[in-house]
């Protein structure tokens, strides 16, 4: 291996060592190096076919009902894990994109003391998407107790007057790293420009209703692979209905489950 692949492999695994329970910054970190191509190799381990060959099939573990593509960080974590079929080294990023639209995490050394550390679907979504676009995990998600009755107001009353706008949800979003903020989950009857640039109009004339230095967000209902928008579909109640022909009742606060909604609870390194 080149010094710049040993290079590579050194930061995965020096950002794995750092990963305890309760430390996400240290977890954002093994992120972001395996988001980055230059320090981002794993060695994905193959249950069937060749590297390159049309039938390579990704081996699979399940871990509390979720499913993991095993990997190992080096060629060195490769001997150590006595793994004696095929494999395929690519990046970490391309990892993540192939896995997290199926729902799949990514799960390095699982050979190593203490099983190793397993990497959710929804981390590698953000991974896959940008780091930076998407709010650390796991999410604390729940009904908003900030009262701003006028902005829910003027929302709806600017959505009843913007014709892609089916309905409106919203949610009280904690991530594990940076500020709380309400999101907005915009459900609309079609994607085209002139509705996304409605859409976006009528954000834009109700934020001034918002006290200073309440962030706020918004996502798409559409979003099948957001945290956010499954919570808000499972969870949250329209606050304006246009089918409904007028604001529904709120619905009462719902708490998420322990471990972050869409997370599963913290492993044991």
């Amino acid at each position: 291996m080149s010094a710049s692949g040993t290079a590579a492999t050194g930061q995965v695994e020096h950002m794995l060592r750092q990963v305890t329970p309760g430390r996400y910054d240290a977890y954002e970190a093994l992120l972001r190096a395996l988001a980055t191509p230059s320090t981002g190799q794993v060695w994905m381990l193959l249950w069937h076919g060749q590297a390159g060959s049309p039938d390579a099939q990704y081996g699979a573990m399940e871990v509390d009902g979720h499913g993991y593509a095993p990997c190992v960080t080096s060629a060195q974590e490769l001997s150590a894990s006595g793994w004696n079929r095929s494999y395929e080294v690519i990046d970490g990023l391309e990892a993540a994109r192939a896995l997290y639209p199926d729902h799949l995490g990514l799960w390095l050394n699982p050979h190593a003391p203490g099983g190793g550390v397993g990497i959710p679907w929804l981390d590698l979504r953000r991974i896959a998407t940008g780091l930076e676009r998407q709010p650390a995990g796991p999410l604390r998600l729940s009904e908003p107790a900030v009262e701003i009755p006028q902005f829910y107001a003027l929302l709806a009353q600017h959505a009843h007057r913007t014709p892609a706008v089916r309905t409106l949800r919203r949610a009280w979003v904690q991530p594990a790293l940076g500020a709380p903020y309400l999101a907005i989950g915009l459900d609309v009857y079609d994607a085209s420009p002139a509705s996304v640039d409605a859409v976006r109009a009528m954000m834009q004339r109700s934020v001034g209703a918002v006290p200073d230095g309440l962030p706020v967000s918004t996502v798409t209902m559409t979003d099948d692979h957001d945290p956010v928008v499954l919570w808000m579909r499972a969870q949250a109640r329209p606050f304006y209905d246009r089918e409904a022909h007028a604001p529904a009742v709120p619905a009462a606060p719902a708490q998420s489950p322990a471990a972050g909604y869409g997370y599963p609870p913290p492993a044991r390194y």
